[in-house]
Formats: structure tokens, C-alpha cells, sequence
């Protein structure tokens, strides 16, 4: 069944995954914060996909850094 290690190594994979996310979060509001133009208003009102491909690259990449990161 499960052993006191696996349980552990279950508990820390929740942990780092919610720091993982709660990072990703913080540093996603940051960049929308700081950025010159309303991100959320040019993409969603606006259909700015130069810009919505941006913002997916930058998810992209803060994620593979965070990933690397708790690895």
C-alpha cells in the first residue's frame, strides 16, 4: 500500500505545486501590472493576437522557469 515516504513525497509534490502556482500567479499580475497598455482590455476587446502571443510565451516561460526551479 502506501508507505510514510510515499505520503510524504505526495505531501511535497502538493506543496511545491501550489507554490509553483501561486509564483506563477504573482509574477503573471506583475507583468500585466507594469505593462504600458491594458493587456486584459487589448486582448479580449481588441483582438490584439500580437499581443495575446506574447503573454502566451511569457505563461510558457515562466513556467518552464518555475518547473526548473522546484525540480
Amino acid at each position: 500500500m502506501f508507505t510514510l515516504q510515499d505520503f510524504h513525497e505526495l505531501i511535497l509534490s502538493v506543496v511545491y505545486s501550489a507554490v509553483g502556482m501561486v509564483v506563477f500567479a504573482l509574477f503573471f499580475l506583475l507583468v500585466i501590472k507594469f505593462a504600458p497598455i491594458p493587456v486584459i482590455k487589448e486582448i479580449e476587446e481588441d483582438q490584439n493576437i500580437a499581443l495575446a502571443i506574447l503573454m502566451g510565451s511569457v505563461v510558457i516561460g515562466l513556467s518552464i522557469v518555475i518547473a526548473a526551479a522546484i525540480v
